[in-house]
């Protein structure tokens, strides 16, 4: 996390991101709002602004763009999709492959879509002072397919997929609570404990991220997470699509106090 500055703002991150900056998001510019980035073709947008509609608590929609347009003037000024995120996936023919721009794939016909992320949660948890030992190790840590399905749209359909983070158990009503007050970053988490009630069979082997069990003093929560775009759109599949990188989000000059 040295790359960290003090009091830095989601347009830093996204200045920084278009030098080269191409780690995680996590802990950065603590306060803004952080999105996950879909970019689908414009025959597919009407249908997968549906199926994130349908499915708010995992794919809360922040803002759609203008096919074509690297802009989205309602999250943020001078904001370029093309080069503002730190790494993108670019999804084409069934495999994905990481880069750190998408100006030389840019089409004309992109429709972009940001979504809520967990991480913009992270400042108001802080605040109160909870621990939280994702952020100390600099990862963003476990995401999983659930089994539970979500509610169709067009081609768009697949499994929920979950964020995972440890919590001590004494402050687990202060998360919940902190964290129902911000929908916009996923609010409440669904689920707390034992994750073979989700239908996680092997937490240390996430499909995303990076395992982080419990300690003996802590409960596993989890959050519906912006993830499931991801399998409703692979589940659809689009021969072509461009999505943020697993924990390298796009930040925005909203606040998060202002959710």
């Amino acid at each position: 996390m040295s790359d960290v500055v003090a009091e830095e703002t989601g347009y830093d991150v996204r200045q920084a991101a278009r030098a080269g900056f191409d780690g995680l998001t996590v802990g950065r510019a603590r306060g803004s709002v952080q999105a996950n980035l879909v970019l689908v073709p414009r025959a597919n947008a009407e249908d997968f602004e549906a199926y994130c509609k349908a499915n708010p608590a995992a794919c809360p929609l922040l803002a759609v763009g203008m096919a074509g347009r690297p802009e989205l003037p309602p999250l943020g000024r001078d904001i370029d999709l093309r080069t503002d995120l730190p790494a993108y996936l670019i999804h084409e023919g069934g495999a994905a492959r990481r880069v750190d721009e998408i100006a030389t794939c840019w089409r004309d016909d992109l429709v972009s879509f940001a979504i809520g992320c967990w991480f913009g949660a992270e400042a108001a948890l802080a605040a109160a002072g909870i621990r939280m030992r994702h952020v100390e190790l600099g990862i963003q840590g476990p995401l999983f397919r659930t089994d539970r399905q979500t509610i169709a749209a067009g081609p768009f359909h697949g499994p929920l997929v979950v964020s995972m983070r440890p919590f001590a158990r004494q402050d687990i009503a202060t998360v919940t609570a902190i964290t129902a007050r911000l929908p916009r970053s996923h609010g409440a988490p669904l689920h707390a404990g034992d994750p073979a009630a989700l239908g996680i069979d092997d937490p240390d082997h996430p499909d995303w991220g990076e395992p982080l069990r419990p300690t003996e003093d802590e409960t596993a929560l989890f959050w519906a997470c912006g993830l499931t775009a991801l399998a409703a759109i692979e589940a659809a599949r689009l021969p072509f699509f461009i999505t943020h990188a697993p924990g390298a989000m796009l930040l925005t000059d909203l606040e998060e106090n202002a959710l």
